[in-house]
């Protein structure tokens, strides 16, 4: 029997660091295509206030100079839960490849627990209601394999003409946000400076600043998901 589509999605590997995928992922998000709920708790743990995803240097570097909230503005005459399906494939499939190539940084050994800034640790809640505490690489293998199976589904993203979404869509797309902003934030709150050593802290500044100014843009998120790391999120968006 086939499970409901609020169920959580089973752990599938996203692992892979080589070459390949770091040329792949400047390839893919280098051309910014035109056409591109409350889950899991949220706890204070203690952390350093370290924030080098902060720094000038690295933060100005960007790959477009496109205007992105008119890039996340929906097109005149189309129909805004198809816009919103589409970039939300859009930035899975980015994001995931992001994760994909820094995945050898990302451990359980250096990443015991699924941590952002401002002392937040993420708990996955399973299909009983049962919260779980896992290192990083788990909760966003969690995460990226339920989003995946939720945009498979027919059922909530139609593929044939004429289909209509369910009347459920909006907020399973706030879900899907949720979990592809703690995988970003994540990545920019530790593994920012691996994104560096690889070169590509210019997409992965891109590709945050275009996902946060759609998510503002349909009112995706809540603001007391994205407080944490509001201090980055004025800077890449003012």
């Amino acid at each position: 029997m086939g499970r409901s589509i609020l169920d959580m999605g089973g752990c599938q590997s996203y692992s892979s660091s080589d070459e390949e995928d770091v040329s792949a992922l400047k390839a893919n998000y280098t051309n910014v295509s035109l056409f591109k709920v409350k889950s899991n708790s949220l706890h204070i743990v203690p952390s350093a206030a370290v924030k080098p995803y902060l720094k000038d240097h690295f933060l100005s570097r960007r790959i477009t100079d496109l205007d992105l909230l008119t890039l996340s503005a929906l097109p005149h005459g189309l129909d805004q839960q198809e816009w919103i399906a589409t970039n939300t494939v859009s930035f899975f499939q980015h994001i995931t490849l992001f994760f994909s190539t820094l995945s050898d940084s990302c451990s359980m050994t250096t990443c015991p627990a699924a941590k952002s800034s401002g002392n937040i640790l993420y708990e996955w809640t399973d299909d009983q209601g049962k919260k779980l505490k896992c290192s990083a690489p788990i909760y966003i293998d969690y995460a990226l394999s339920y989003i995946q199976e939720i945009l498979t589904d027919e059922r909530v993203f139609p593929t044939k003409a004429g289909s209509a979404f369910p009347s459920g869509f909006m907020f399973l797309i706030q879900k899907i946000f949720v979990m592809l902003f703690r995988t970003l934030a994540h990545l920019f709150s530790v593994h920012y400076q691996d994104a560096i050593a690889v070169e590509l802290h210019p997409q992965l500044n891109t590709l945050f600043t275009h996902f946060i100014t759609f998510s503002h843009t349909f009112r995706l998120l809540e603001p007391s998901e994205t407080a944490p790391i509001d201090e980055l999120i004025a800077v890449l968006t003012h």
